[in-house]
């Protein structure tokens, strides 16, 4: 096995032992981007100067510890390559948001999950692709054009988290963190056989991630598999003062969830799930990994999420309103892109006309329109009163079950170019992932399968900081299959 295909536990068990360095364990993952994203196209911007730095420090504390005999105390991703979706803020490294607008912005500070994963002493490698200010479902509303799925080059990785997932399919790195906003972690890691955590919402700060619409956004980690994402998550959970929706409440300890038997855990899998819409091949293989769950002792039962069907106009309403005022600051005044022209009003007209893209001032349209005068209480009201009913429909399902169970999305990965000629059907691929979301509910997906060699995904809903449950089930289900472990052939 090459360094670069190691999980971060893998990699943390050679390091401790010495059997490897952090700077080779770098250099073997800088190797591979340089390889294979001509084909790819998982990274805006490469950092291999402060990922080598960090490696080297990272080698330092190993041999201190070794030297004092607390090898075992050390971070468990102590020198493990990290990438960073871009719109995550990162200090000194350029930020940009796959956005004409925000080209050449370099952060002055972290966002809060940097900055643990920093202490942590991961080594990022670099910044990945994503729909402009996570706008999208594919990549391919990104200024610097589409990522590519190691699993068919010619279809999308999905989005807006899609180079993170290129990059780890393609072992491109070894750990990745994102954001998820209607699916954006969940999504992508189904589309390239990963795994992916939206966690619950405040329980990761969102300081430092660069706002699409702030009461739905969170941010999650995206990894080879679940005992990653544990890793990662662990790391990057906890109250921030800095961040007004952090919730202060201890972080449980996950990790010794792994292994634990799930026999006799109730298993809800609403008939919505598979209804109209769904792609037969896709139903197919999620009711098989269903079947592996009642195999493991896990009692399956029935339910009802009648409000699923609204969540996509209640979605496409709130979160557009949101954005239309978290992106009225990008005016050409204070930073990034500025056009130039003879009256201030020019100004901003021309500045976010050239800056944007068409995905972008859609949704700022539409999320004007939602908050003007006349409309507010017919569209945005409304919709907020329906998120609330759609959270109280969780609450009472969780009273009848422990998970809830069902596909990521309704469909496989499409071909690059789909979704730009199809917006509208594109919107209506964000089904399975939007409700939960719009809940504030925890939702991991894992690798559930293939269906004429694409991946398929699981997804698992729990109740508000029950993430313990889900890695619980996600680690029995992946030890009981072995999915994760298959990896493209076409690089």
């Amino acid at each position: 096995m090459e360094l670069y295909q190691l999980t971060a536990h893998e990699a943390r068990d050679l390091l401790r032992r010495g059997d490897i360095s952090a700077t080779e364990l770098t250099r073997a993952v800088l190797q591979r981007i340089t390889a294979v994203e001509p084909r790819v196209k998982a990274y805006i911007t490469l950092t291999p100067e402060v990922a080598l730095a960090q490696a080297a420090e990272a080698d330092k504390r190993f041999a201190e510890a070794r030297r004092a005999g607390t090898v075992d105390q050390l971070p468990d991703l102590l020198g493990i390559p990290l990438a960073v979706k871009d719109v995550i803020s990162t200090a000194g490294i350029r930020t940009t948001c796959a956005s004409k607008i925000l080209d050449d912005y370099v952060p002055p500070y972290d966002a809060t999950a940097v900055v643990r994963l920093r202490e942590q002493g991961a080594v990022i490698v670099g910044k990945t692709n994503t729909d402009e200010f996570a706008m999208g479902w594919s990549t391919e509303n990104s200024a610097f054009g589409p990522s590519h799925n190691p699993w068919d080059l010619s279809r999308v990785p999905g989005g807006s988290s899609g180079g993170n997932a290129a990059a780890l399919a393609a072992d491109a790195t070894i750990i990745a963190i994102g954001s998820d906003t209607g699916g954006s972690v969940r999504q992508p890691a189904a589309f390239c056989n990963l795994v992916a955590l939206r966690p619950t919402y405040g329980r990761v700060s969102r300081f430092g991630l660069v706002a699409f619409a702030s009461s739905l956004d969170q941010i999650g980690p995206m990894t080879k598999d679940v005992t990653d994402a544990a890793l990662v998550y662990q790391a990057i959970a906890g109250h921030d003062p800095k961040d007004s929706t952090s919730v202060n409440r201890p972080v449980e300890d996950v990790m010794s969830e792994l292994g634990r038997e799930v026999k006799g855990l109730r298993v809800g899998v609403p008939k919505e799930y598979f209804g109209e819409g769904i792609d037969p091949n896709v139903a197919r293989v999620v009711r098989q990994a269903l079947s592996v769950l009642e195999d493991l002792g896990a009692h399956l039962e029935e339910i009802s999420l009648p409000l699923t069907q609204h969540s996509i106009p209640v979605y496409y309403i709130i979160a557009p309103a949101e954005a239309s005022a978290n992106l009225a600051r990008y005016d050409g005044v204070r930073y990034g892109y500025r056009a130039e022209a003879s009256t201030l009003w020019e100004q901003y007209k021309r500045t976010r006309g050239q800056g944007f893209g068409p995905e972008v001032k859609r949704r700022i349209i539409l999320g004007t329109y939602a908050l003007s005068a006349g409309y507010y209480d017919a569209y945005y009201l409304r919709a907020q009163k329906v998120r609330t009913l759609i959270r109280r429909e969780y609450e009472k399902a969780f009273e009848q079950v422990d998970v809830i169970a069902g596909p990521v999305t309704p469909v496989l990965p499409w071909p690059i170019g789909w979704a730009m000629e199809n917006p509208v059907q594109a919107y209506l691929t964000d089904l399975l992932t939007i409700s939960q979301a719009i809940a504030g509910v925890p939702a991991m997906a894992v690798p559930a399968g293939f269906w004429d060699d694409l991946p398929v995904g699981l997804q698992l809903v729990g109740r508000p900081f029950d993430e313990p449950t889900l890695f619980r089930l996600a680690y029995a289900y992946e030890q009981a299959t072995g999915w994760g472990k298959r990896r493209p052939a076409t690089l």
